[in-house]
């Protein structure tokens, strides 16, 4: 199982650290990151393995987002089936 998480926002130092910090502290191993800043602005997007998480999809997906909004950022988390399934045609 997977989780594609998105961050948007203005540039700012510590982005990947934060995000993969709440990945680690449950066990969501980041497998690929892209990563882009176009004027002030940085996007993200990391795919991580969450086949062995140690809480709830739910909570990674809460603590994610508020962690990401403290540094005046979005972040959306969303299960590899949601994702694929919004994608298909």
């Amino acid at each position: 199982m997977k989780t594609i998480i998105t961050i948007v926002g203005q540039d700012t130092v510590g982005v990947l650290a934060k995000a993969s910090g709440i990945c680690a502290k449950h066990n969501a191993n980041i497998i690929d990151v892209t990563q882009t800043v176009m004027g002030d602005y940085f996007s993200m997007v990391m795919m991580a393995d969450i086949s062995k998480l140690t809480c709830d999809f739910s909570q990674l997906s809460e603590e994610m987002q508020q962690g990401i909004s403290e540094m005046g950022l979005v972040a959306h988390v969303m299960h590899e089936d949601i994702f694929n399934a919004m994608h298909r045609i």
